[in-house]
């Protein structure tokens, strides 16, 4: 007879393959896990009640997709467009450019790699291959790389979900991730410039010098959403999640008094969009405070850590493993899942070696964002190829060499800790 907790995986990994949400497959695999190990079933309302109740954190979730909703919405993208155009879009491929710097910026208000990859990529792509400039597949795999760069530049939903998980700082992982967001967006301009040097990819008309003020004064509201969200955080106004409401709100007001590009239509779309991807990730979390209440009456992130510690590894050693498997799950899985499930399972082998959690968390991050380019299930594949219908053989294929940019990055990382704690260390981070 099968243990409870062999009987609880098997339910969780037969009811995922048959179409079930993975939030709801979690709650039910671990009710039957109660159910078999002769514990309260009313523990899973108390787990659930406890876990999202008691997290204020997990309020600056749905803020920061509402926010990235609203600029959706409005016309903060277009003007930000036009911007990147004037300052990176006189070089050969020089919309490709455009689109890395747009996310770049885009990254400071989001938090999100789907909602930049939606909001950016529909104009974007459209800007890249009109009259047949670049090939369309081309257009979406920059487009999908660029946007990974969004939950890595604070503000990030996945780094709120990694506090939640790690109790680390989230005003310090996400000045963590400044540095690794920027040295991505280097890395993949420098390969987009490569690329179009190879294929003589066009370059755009400078825009006229006299124009250039009138395009920055224009972008300047949404060009303030980072900074205003930012000084708030570091300068001791708000705590992370009221700046998540500061963003809103500036989105919401940028959008409907400043640029007037908002309808009333328009916000009912956005205020229910951002409510189903609230319930959506809502779901996944209750989930995940349920199942890992089970994993911790198993004992299993104890029994991992003395597994890990029958190999000796250093700290390096580790963090290799850990990026071999999340890069391997990353192909299978969704991000979210990752970080909700598995990696509260190594943060005590990472605590036990002394890894820092806050570089620790910036490294895990980075590399589920990457899985969200990995073939099978890299959603933001699927999202691209649906977008401009195209094969997602092809679209894989144009994004290989971004994806294998942005590994390097990760290396560098993982082996390199000051390019992630430089930043909170100046602002006075002890860790």
């Amino acid at each position: 007879m099968p243990s409870p907790f062999t009987i609880c995986i098997m339910s969780l990994v037969g009811l995922a393959a048959l179409g079930l949400p993975i939030g709801h497959s979690m709650i039910i695999a671990s009710s039957l896990y109660l159910l078999l190990a002769g514990l309260d079933l009313g523990t899973v309302a108390e787990q659930l009640l406890n876990g999202l109740f008691n997290s204020y954190v997990l309020l600056a979730v749905p803020l920061f997709i509402l926010a990235a909703d609203l600029m959706n919405t409005g016309s903060l993208t277009d003007r930000l467009l036009k911007f990147c155009l004037v300052l990176v879009g006189r070089f050969r491929g020089g919309l490709g450019h455009v689109n890395v710097v747009a996310n770049v910026i885009f990254a400071g208000m989001s938090g999100s790699a789907i909602a930049d990859a939606v909001g950016i990529g529909r104009i974007i792509i459209g800007m890249m291959t009109r009259d047949g400039k670049y090939p369309i597949a081309y257009a979406g795999a920059i487009t999908a790389s660029a946007a990974i760069i969004g939950p890595i530049i604070p503000p990030s939903i996945p780094m709120v979900l990694y506090a939640l998980v790690s109790d680390a700082s989230i005003g310090y992982l996400f000045l963590g991730g400044v540095v690794p967001g920027l040295l991505l967006g280097v890395a993949f301009m420098i390969m987009n410039a490569w690329i179009a040097r190879r294929r003589n990819f066009p370059v755009e008309p400078p825009v006229p010098i006299r124009d250039i003020p009138k395009v920055t004064l224009d972008a300047f509201p949404a060009l303030m959403l980072p900074v205003i969200l930012l000084f708030g955080i570091y300068g001791g106004v708000t705590t992370p999640t009221e700046g998540a409401a500061l963003a809103a709100a500036y989105a919401l007001l940028a959008g409907t008094l400043i640029y007037r590009a908002v309808s009333w239509r328009q916000l009912y779309g956005a205020l229910l969009g951002s409510a189903k991807a609230t319930t959506s990730v809502g779901m996944l979390i209750a989930g995940a405070l349920v199942f890992n209440y089970v994993v911790t009456i198993e004992n299993i992130p104890t029994a991992l850590q003395h597994f890990i510690g029958g190999f000796h590894l250093s700290k390096i050693g580790f963090l290799l493993l850990v990026n071999a498997i999340l890069f391997v799950l990353g192909c299978i899985l969704e991000g979210s899942t990752i970080l909700l499930i598995i990696v509260p399972i190594l943060i005590p082998s990472a605590r036990a070696l002394g890894i820092d959690l806050v570089h620790f968390g910036v490294v895990v991050v980075v590399n589920i964002m990457i899985g969200l380019l990995t073939p099978p299930y890299g959603l933001l594949l699927f999202i691209i190829a649906n977008m401009t219908k195209q094969p997602l053989a092809a679209i894989v294929r144009e994004a290989a060499p971004f994806i294998v940019m942005a590994v390097v990055v990760l290396a560098f990382i993982t082996f390199v800790p000051e390019l992630v704690l430089w930043l909170p260390r100046l602002i006075g981070y002890k860790g």
